[in-house]
């Protein structure tokens, strides 16, 4: 057998070495990620698995990035129990000023992961505790609201699904209250939505969210920070400054290892609010660093636009016919505008694909303006070639009054002889 030269030898051992650094460099870009999954590939470098941005208002979607894959959200599952409360406070099952008594499942929470040490038997405020799983994420205080509302954890991780599925969250499977477990799974867009109802239906809860510090109990050597680095009001704070983005005002945070670092996220600048959610960043700043990125690609790429201005008059459906009033039929125009998220300086493309009007038995005099005659769809293309539709109601523009019995009576009489002399009419 031949045995090559040492030097030769070097010479292919490192060539092999380099194909090998070459082929090994590749994989990892083409599988590049965290121990949570891939990244996806996208038009703003965003380093992530999933992410989205919509409109807060119209839950639009403004950007998007495999925003329909259920993943983990770590302690963005938390978005959904502080609702649950919220809704059991307006509901008056709970009151702020309740005393919660700890269990010993609230107690003996993992120490690994945000809590503020709850100790069995101890009692605490609803508010205190709520806005230690809202500023602090604790994981405690999340399980010891989550037993007074449903007995147990498990008892509440039902109430959870059942909400997801009234709220029509259709990738959400809860199996925790806190996102400790990552058998929890939703997707961002399902997760955006949470956050537009929690923002719509309960607009307090940005109060709690952009607390920056709480202090838990008088003993305690320190508030509770909140996690949420981006918040405007860290502006004036030495060390997050850097991630402080003017208007952002909430959301939630996260992390386990099968999540990656995760955030939900909104900002509001005039009369312009978004709701973000990133999916499995490479850090703790990261998660912040790709938020703001989508934020810049917003506030300095997009407007929004009227397209249909409210009281507007829709071709092929001006009026409405309407029963025994003194006018047979009624103006109708649009309830409301319709606005659309747009590049600036771009006139979007929209056109009405069609109108249903309610029937006369359904509109029976007397008829007020403002009543709701009929609903007019509209149908919007970007310049991607995404089509969005979208719906607005059609209303009556003024009122009328019901007519007097003796003019229905003529009324009737009229369309007897009129319907009579077209039988007749129609005989020869």
């Amino acid at each position: 057998m031949k045995v090559l030269p040492v030097r030769l030898r070097s010479v292919v051992a490192a060539f092999v070495a380099i194909l090998v650094a070459l082929s090994l460099g590749t994989s990892s870009v083409n599988a590049a990620g965290t121990p949570g999954g891939e990244w996806v590939e996208n038009s703003l470098g965003l380093e992530l698995s999933s992410a989205i941005l919509i409109d807060a208002e119209t839950g639009q979607v403004v950007y998007e990035v495999n925003a329909d894959e259920p993943r983990p959200p770590a302690s963005m599952t938390k978005l959904m129990t502080e609702y649950i409360v919220l809704e059991q406070i307006k509901s008056k099952s709970l009151t702020w000023d309740e005393m919660i008594t700890v269990t010993e499942e609230a107690a003996s929470t993992p120490k690994d992961g945000s809590q503020v040490y709850l100790a069995q038997g101890e009692q605490y405020k609803v508010k205190d505790l709520y806005m230690a799983m809202a500023v602090g994420s604790a994981n405690d205080a999340t399980i010891a609201l989550a037993s007074a509302i449903s007995g147990s954890e498990q008892g509440f991780v039902e109430k959870m699904n059942e909400t997801a599925q009234k709220l029509g969250l259709t990738s959400a499977h809860y199996t925790s209250a806190t996102g400790l477990a990552d058998t929890t799974v939703i997707s961002a867009r399902d997760q955006a939505k949470l956050a537009q109802t929690i923002i719509k239906e309960d607009p307090e809860f940005l109060e709690y969210a952009s607390t920056t510090e709480y202090q838990f109990r008088p003993r305690d050597d320190k508030p509770i920070a909140n996690i949420n680095w981006m918040l405007a009001a860290n502006k004036n704070n030495t060390y997050l400054r850097a991630f402080a983005y003017d208007g952002v005002d909430g959301m939630k945070t996260g992390y386990i290892s099968a999540a990656g670092y995760t955030f939900t996220g909104t900002v509001k600048r005039g009369d312009q609010r978004y709701i973000s959610v990133v999916m499995n960043a490479k850090s703790k700043e990261a998660r912040f660093n790709e938020t703001a990125k989508m934020y810049n690609y917003a506030f300095n790429s997009l407007e929004k636009k009227t397209v249909v201005p409210a009281k507007s008059v829709v071709e092929k459906a001006e009026s409405v016919k309407i029963k025994k009033g003194v006018k047979k039929s009624v103006p109708v125009i649009t309830a409301s505008d319709i606005s659309l998220i747009v590049k600036k300086g771009t006139e979007p493309k929209i056109e009405l694909t069609g109108y249903e009007l309610k029937k006369p038995e359904e509109l029976v005099a007397p008829i007020k303006a403002g009543q709701v005659v009929g609903t007019a769809t509209y149908k919007y293309t970007d310049d991607q070639g995404k089509a969005l539709e979208k719906k607005v109601d059609l209303i009556a523009s003024k009122d009328v009054k019901k007519a007097s019995w003796f003019a229905l009576m003529f009324r009737g009489i009229g369309s007897f002889f009129s319907g009579l002399f077209n039988g007749i009419v129609d005989l020869f």
